[in-house]
C-alpha cells in the first residue's frame, strides 16, 4: 500500500492508491509505530474503507491501529447521514466495548496488606470467561424494554449505582433511538444472563494507582490524586452485541446487491443509512450499546461491594465514585464541519474514542471546562492513561482519538511466545496480582502482545487530538 508522510505524526494514503477510493486515508503514527502497522493488513483496510459510499473527508486511523474485521481496529469513518451508508464492520462485533474508571479515597499503602483478598473478592463478584453468566435476571418482557432501551439509567433504577453516575457516562449512558424489535431472538438468547459479566478476550477489571499527574487542574476536576487507588473496567455488550453484528452482516450482504453497492471487501458490507436495512441495524446497534452501558454499571456496583467487603471499609471512607465511562465500537450521528460547512454525519468509531474538547455542547456541565475524559488502557503489565479531548480532534478526526495500546501479536502468537512461562509469576514480580480463568487468558494478553501505550498517547497528544492528564499503574487485574 502506497503511503506518503505528510507530517511528523501523519501519513496519507492517496485516493489513487486503490481503485474506488473516494477520499484519502490518513494514519496517525510515528516511524516506529508505522513499521509495526505495515506488518498486517490494516493499511489495506484503511484504503478499503475509503471506498464506502457517502464517506466524507478521509478514512482515518489512530496510532493503535491493527487489522480487524472490515475496518481496522483504531479506524474512524464518517459518512453523510442522507447520502451515506452504515457499515456493521465499521462498528465491530463487540458493540460499545468501553472503559469505565472509578476513583476511591484509598491509597496504595492502605490496601497493600489486603490486596490479595481484594483481588479474590473481585474475581468472585465479577463473573468472567467465555459464556459467563451473572446474577442479574430479567423477564422476557423486561429484556426487551429495560436495559436495551434505557441503558445505564435502567441499571441505576434497579439499584446498581447512583443517579449521579449518569452525568459521568458518555451520552448519559443511553443512546436514544434503540429498536428492541430489530434485535433477533438469538441475540436476546445469547445476552440472557450476561448482564453484570466481564466476558473474555481483552476484557478486564484492573485495580490501579495514580502514579503521575501532568495536568493538575484537570486532574483535580476529575478527582484524581497521586497515589490514589482507582478501578478500571473494560467490557461491552457480550454475546448480545456480537449477535446483533452477525445478524446485520448477513442482512447487509443482500442489501448491497439491492442497492448496487460494490466494495473491495465484503467485510465492509453496508446499506444506505436511511434504508430499511440501515435503520434496522442502527436501532439494533443502539440497543446493544445500551446493554453495554447497563452491563458496566452493574459491574461497577458489584466491584464496589467487593471493595467494601474485602477491605472492611465503609462506603464513606471508600469514596467509590465514577470518573467517566467511554464507548468504543459504536456509530453516532453527530454534527461536524466538513468543507467549511456543518454537516450531520454518522461517525463510525471502531476501537477509537470520542474526544470532544472543552466547551463542546454535548459535554456534561461538570467537565465542560476541561473536555471529555478519555480512558486509554494499556496492557496489564505496564500502565494506562487518562486524557481529555482537545480542539484538534474536532478539526481533524471528527472528535476522535485512540482507544488503547493496540495489538502487535495475535492471540495465537502470544500464547506460542508464552509457552513455558508463568505470566502470573512475571506480573507478581512487578507488584501486580493477577486472577484469571486460566493460563491461556493471561498468555493472550501479556505485555509483549501490545504496543507500548505510552507511544500511542504521545502521538495523539502531539497531533493535538487529546491531552494527557494522568498515568495509572496496575497493581491487580482480573482477566476473563
Amino acid at each position: 500500500m502506497r503511503v506518503e508522510r505528510v507530517g511528523p505524526f501523519l501519513w496519507r494514503i492517496p485516493p489513487d492508491a486503490k481503485p474506488g477510493m473516494r477520499v484519502p486515508g490518513l494514519v496517525y503514527a510515528d516511524d516506529e509505530l508505522m513499521t509495526a502497522i505495515r506488518r498486517d493488513g490494516s493499511l489495506e483496510q484503511v484504503a478499503n474503507a475509503a471506498t464506502l459510499p457517502g464517506i466524507v473527508k478521509a478514512s482515518l486511523a489512530m496510532p493503535d491501529i491493527h487489522q480487524g474485521y472490515g475496518l481496522p481496529v483504531g479506524g474512524v469513518v464518517a459518512t453523510d447521514v442522507t447520502g451515506g451508508v452504515i457499515s456493521p464492520g465499521g462498528v465491530g462485533y463487540d458493540i460499545n466495548c468501553g472503559v469505565r474508571l472509578v476513583r476511591t479515597n484509598l491509597t496504595r499503602t492502605e490496601i497493600a496488606a489486603k490486596l490479595s483478598r481484594l483481588m479474590d473478592a473481585l474475581a468472585q463478584a465479577i463473573p468472567s470467561g467465555v459464556g459467563s453468566r451473572g446474577p442479574v435476571r430479567l423477564s422476557v418482557a423486561e429484556e426487551r424494554r429495560g436495559p436495551v432501551v434505557e441503558g445505564a439509567r435502567w441499571a441505576v433504577r434497579q439499584g446498581f449505582g447512583d443517579a449521579d453516575d449518569l452525568a459521568r457516562i458518555e451520552s448519559a449512558g443511553t443512546l436514544p433511538g434503540a429498536a428492541p424489535d430489530a434485535v433477533s431472538p438469538k441475540a436476546y438468547e445469547r445476552g440472557r444472563g450476561q448482564l453484570g459479566t466481564l466476558g473474555a478476550g481483552n476484557h478486564f477489571v484492573e485495580v490501579q494507582v495514580v502514579e503521575e499527574i501532568r495536568l493538575p487542574e484537570v486532574a483535580e476536576a476529575l478527582g484524581l490524586e497521586i497515589d490514589r487507588v482507582t478501578l478500571m473496567i473494560h467490557t461491552g455488550s457480550r454475546g448480545f452485541g456480537h449477535q446483533v453484528c452477525t445478524d446485520a452482516l448477513a442482512t447487509m450482504q443482500g442489501a448491497m446487491r439491492r442497492y448496487g453497492i460494490l466494495l473491495p471487501d465484503r467485510q465492509l458490507a453496508c446499506a444506505p443509512a436511511d434504508s430499511p436495512e440501515g435503520r434496522a441495524y442502527l436501532g439494533a446497534m443502539r440497543a446493544a450499546a445500551n446493554f453495554a452501558f447497563a452491563n458496566r454499571q452493574c459491574l461497577a456496583h458489584f466491584a464496589r461491594e467487593a471493595f467494601e467487603a474485602a477491605l472492611a471499609v465503609s462506603p464513606r471512607n471508600l469514596g467509590f465514585a465514577l470518573v467517566y465511562d467511554v464507548a468504543h465500537n459504536i456509530a453516532k450521528e453527530e454534527e461536524h464541519e466538513v468543507d467549511g460547512q456543518p454537516r450531520r454525519v454518522l461517525v463510525h468509531r471502531k476501537g477509537a474514542t470520542r474526544a470532544f474538547p472543552p466547551g463542546h455542547p454535548e459535554l456534561p456541565s461538570i467537565y465542560a471546562a476541561v473536555g471529555q475524559p478519555v480512558l486509554i488502557p494499556g496492557d496489564m503489565g505496564r500502565y494506562s492513561y487518562v486524557l481529555v479531548g482537545a480542539e484538534g480532534s474536532m478539526r481533524e478526526t471528527f472528535g476522535s482519538t485512540c482507544h488503547g495500546a493496540g495489538r502487535v501479536l495475535s492471540r495465537t502468537a502470544a500464547v506460542k511466545l508464552a509457552r513455558g512461562r508463568s505470566i502470573a509469576d512475571e506480573l507478581r514480580a512487578r507488584g501486580i496480582l493477577a486472577r484469571a480463568s486460566g493460563w491461556e487468558s493471561l498468555a493472550e494478553e501479556m505485555s509483549e502482545a501490545y504496543k507500548d501505550v505510552k507511544n500511542v498517547v504521545e502521538i495523539v497528544e502531539r497531533a493535538g487530538l487529546s491531552r494527557v492528564v494522568a498515568r495509572l499503574a496496575p497493581i491487580g487485574v482480573v482477566k476473563g
